[in-house]
């Protein structure tokens, strides 16, 4: 009698133990649990943790509840400029609703990479070419809504898309490189001319001081012979301004007792020919003059008349 309940008491332990083995489900952190009981969906879903269900009559569907990341395959296009592109992507999604995830769509994950593929190339259509360059954010947001809006419905809702890369024909990458060349060529002339405007500005304001001090443009000489000289040369080459001279010669006084021998030297009369040399006679004295001449003193003769 005790061996026959001993052998029971082993075979119901062991039943139960077959029983909890078939009907005992661990759901992990980062997944949720969806029972069909005959092939209906049960209510609700079961939580994270130890879970029992019917054994033959129940089946659980485990979604994972992550963010998934799913590289889009690189889609072959031609932009609104008529450009041939090819752009790669990359999409992130999760799980919110697992009981749509696995009754409204047969397989979530082809479902959102399909859907990528199609929204992928509607953007290339409708995007130019420096869009998919310079304006990549915009892109994303647009590619994201084209995405999510059919996704909300399986129970998915995307987190993000970002375009990872957009290859170009060799010929557009060579005529972009020369119009990038002849850009940065022509800011530099812009702005080298524009340099050279602001230079002559203040090149002139400072001659015009120069102009009003002349004592200025010697400082401004000293100062260049003190920079060149900081260089510890042996030999210093120094042009030497025209304008300093004749602030020199201005500033220098000029004595009084200088004066030209032309202008101190008699002017010499011109040479008479012998025919025109006439005798002078000398003038007639007055008898005032003659009274008072002193003695000894003849009176010049009479000059001879002629006969």
């Amino acid at each position: 009698m005790v061996e026959e309940l001993l052998t029971a008491g082993i075979a119901a332990a062991t039943g139960v133990a077959v029983y909890l083995g078939a009907a005992a489900r661990v759901v992990k952190q980062y997944e949720r649990g969806v029972v069909f009981r005959f092939g209906r969906l049960r209510e609700g879903v079961r939580p994270p943790g130890f879970t029992v269900i019917v054994p033959v009559v129940d089946r659980l569907r485990k979604v994972n509840l992550q963010i998934v990341t799913l590289p889009v395959p690189a889609q072959e296009g031609i932009t609104r400029d008529n450009v041939t592109v090819r752009v790669d992507a990359v999409v992130y999604f999760k799980v919110v609703d697992p009981a749509s995830a696995i009754v409204a769509v047969e397989d979530y994950r082809f479902a959102v990479s399909q859907m990528a593929q199609t929204s992928l190339r509607s953007i290339i259509g409708k995007s130019d070419l420096d869009d998919l360059l310079s304006n990549r954010e915009k892109l994303n947001q647009g590619l994201e809504l084209m995405i999510d809006s059919p996704a909300m419905g399986w129970g998915v809702q995307i987190d993000r898309v970002e375009i990872k890369d957009v290859s170009l024909p060799e010929t557009m990458k060579r005529s972009m490189a020369r119009q990038a060349e002849a850009d940065r060529e022509r800011r530099a002339r812009v702005i080298n001319a524009d340099a050279e405007l602001q230079a002559s500005h203040k090149l002139a304001e400072a001659a015009a001081v120069m102009s009003d001090q002349p004592a200025a443009l010697q400082l401004r000489l000293l100062q260049t012979v003190i920079a060149v000289a900081a260089e510890k040369n042996s030999t210093l080459v120094l042009p030497f301004p025209v304008e300093l001279l004749r602030f020199l010669e201005r500033a220098a006084p000029v004595p009084p007792a200088a004066q030209d021998p032309a202008e101190a030297a008699p002017a010499t009369p011109p040479a008479q020919s012998p025919a025109e040399a006439t005798p002078v006679a000398p003038p007639a004295q007055s008898p005032a003059e003659a009274a008072i001449a002193p003695p000894g003193a003849t009176s010049p003769e009479p000059p001879a008349t002629p006969s």
